[in-house]
């Protein structure tokens, strides 16, 4: 009953105009990132974090998600309908969808699409409910050993589950963290690995780091490769999916949201994974296999559940534990620090408005997707044809106007544009950004929580041995390390991450 009254809370604060008008900004150009291939969501909320310094930690993060979760929406669009992702997660979606288009029917598998992401989303949202208090009560029994054991098992997931090389992605974590040291020392007060500059004094900015590494690399990486995007003329009809299409969609539809929203919950499962899983699944407990790859409406109603009920599932271990499981969570947990708001167990007493506004504003924003996505698939198939040329100046233009509206400092600039170029590099040699954005975010937080340790136990790292939970994460991130370098398992994590990168 309690959980009832405060949703009813949230939706007063969901329904204030403002928050509707954030909402709908947020999934508004979410779903256009996520119909135009190159930057993703997570490029876009670095940019437009300086935008919500003015606003209210509630609208700021309602608008953010909104971003996120519209952006999973967006990117099925483009895979049907041009056979090229607009984001990561809706990839394997181009299997089916795209066949669907040229047979015809583009029609049902974007409907089917935006359906299995709403129901999907909504049922992502009670698990979100049901879930994230119990852990937040247990969360209040943790101390410094047991929050530093998940830090270091949540770094290590993610950099377990990375495409590539784990050396590689722990080397990114490692830099993140070092990065994230930069400035003055939590503990003592004094700077650190400033070499002099007094700008370096309050540490290297969040947004600077993630404009450069995400927007600015992002465009001079694409500006080098030839990108061709040939839109199949089809006339888009029949948006809603007949019976037999949801008698074929319906199961998938529910499979698809339970894995998504488990696997969003793990750090580095994520939409990406969980649309790869769900796809797996389908094509496993199919009678007809045959048909994927050729125009299965099941390829796309199960995918595209997994990969929008998996953003609720990423909100438990953000809010809950103060844990971020992906890239762009620790970009939304960087924003709320920003406005002094330090999401865990604490969150959702300290500030019930911040949690209510955005679950009830969420189940908004995906009523909000569901009446603009069907009707305006003509406009964004018209959007899908603005030429690259004129594209990315606009994105480096929005770069540099957030970078400097943090402190009007040209040295945010200029350190957006060195981290950009170091971006730029990293991407060539096929590094990762996710283990060191997670690194940056975490870095502080993770230096407090072994710091403090050390003082509980008067220099003793026993301490993190003798704490159960600390132990059992701290022995998981060993296996989890070492297994890369047994042949059988290092073949499987191939393949997994493989399956991801094609």
């Amino acid at each position: 009953m309690d959980v009832l009254i405060q949703l009813l809370e949230g939706f007063k604060i969901a329904f204030i105009p403002v928050n509707l008008l954030y909402a709908f900004v947020g999934v508004f150009v979410g779903t256009l990132i996520g119909v135009l291939p190159g930057i993703g969501p997570a490029g876009t909320i670095s940019i437009l974090i300086p935008i919500t310094f003015r606003i209210s930690p509630v609208s700021a993060i309602i608008m953010l998600a909104g971003i996120y979760y519209g952006a999973m929406y967006g990117g099925s669009i483009t895979s049907i309908l041009v056979n090229i992702p607009g984001e990561a997660a809706s990839v394997v979606t181009c299997l089916d969808g795209y066949q669907m288009a040229r047979q015809g029917r583009a029609g049902p598998a974007l409907g089917i699409a935006a359906f299995g992401s709403f129901i999907a989303g909504t049922f992502s949202l009670i698990g979100l409910m049901i879930l994230a208090f119990p852990l937040a009560k247990v969360a209040l029994k943790f101390g410094p050993p047991e929050y530093f054991g998940l830090m270091v098992l949540g770094l290590t997931i993610v950099t377990y589950l990375v495409r590539g090389s784990v050396i590689r992605a722990l080397q990114m974590a490692v830099l993140g963290i070092f990065l994230s040291s930069v400035g003055m020392d939590v503990m003592v007060g004094t700077p650190r690995f400033t070499f002099g500059i007094i700008d370096l004094a309050d540490g290297i900015g969040l947004v600077p780091l993630v404009m450069g590494v995400f927007g600015v690399s992002e465009v001079l990486l694409n500006v080098e490769q030839t990108l061709s995007r040939q839109i199949f003329e089809t006339k888009i009809k029949g948006l809603l999916p007949n019976l037999k299409d949801w008698k074929d969609s319906k199961w998938p539809i529910v499979r698809g949201t339970l894995i998504g929203f488990f696997l969003g919950v793990l750090p580095g499962g994520g939409a990406i994974i969980s649309s790869f899983v769900s796809y797996a699944v389908e094509k496993k407990v199919s009678k007809h296999p045959e048909k994927f790859g050729k125009g299965a409406i099941e390829g796309v109603a199960g995918p595209e559940s997994a990969n929008n009920s998996a953003i609720g599932g990423a909100f438990i271990p953000f809010f809950s534990l103060g844990i971020p499981p992906n890239v762009v969570m620790a970009l939304l947990l960087g924003a709320l620090m920003i406005h002094g708001v330090q999401p865990g167990p604490l969150i959702l007493k300290q500030h019930p408005d911040i949690f209510w506004g955005t679950v009830a504003s969420m189940y908004v924003g995906n009523g909000m997707l569901l009446l603009l996505n069907i009707p305006l698939i003509g406009i964004w198939v018209k959007i899908l044809k603005i030429p690259y040329p004129t594209l990315f100046p606009m994105i480096l233009l929005f770069c540099l106007i957030g970078s400097y509206s943090i402190n009007f400092t040209t040295f945010d600039i200029l350190i957006m544009v060195f981290f950009g170029l170091v971006g730029y590099i990293l991407r060539k040699f096929e590094y990762e950004f996710a283990p060191l954005v997670l690194g940056y975010v975490l870095g502080p937080m993770l230096e407090r929580s072994l710091r403090q340790s050390l003082i509980l136990s008067d220099g003793s790292f026993l301490i993190f041995i003798n704490r159960n939970i600390s132990a059992v994460c701290l022995l998981t991130s060993i296996i989890l390390l070492l297994t890369p370098l047994m042949p059988s398992i290092r073949k499987r994590r191939e393949v997994l991450t493989r399956e991801v990168e094609e």
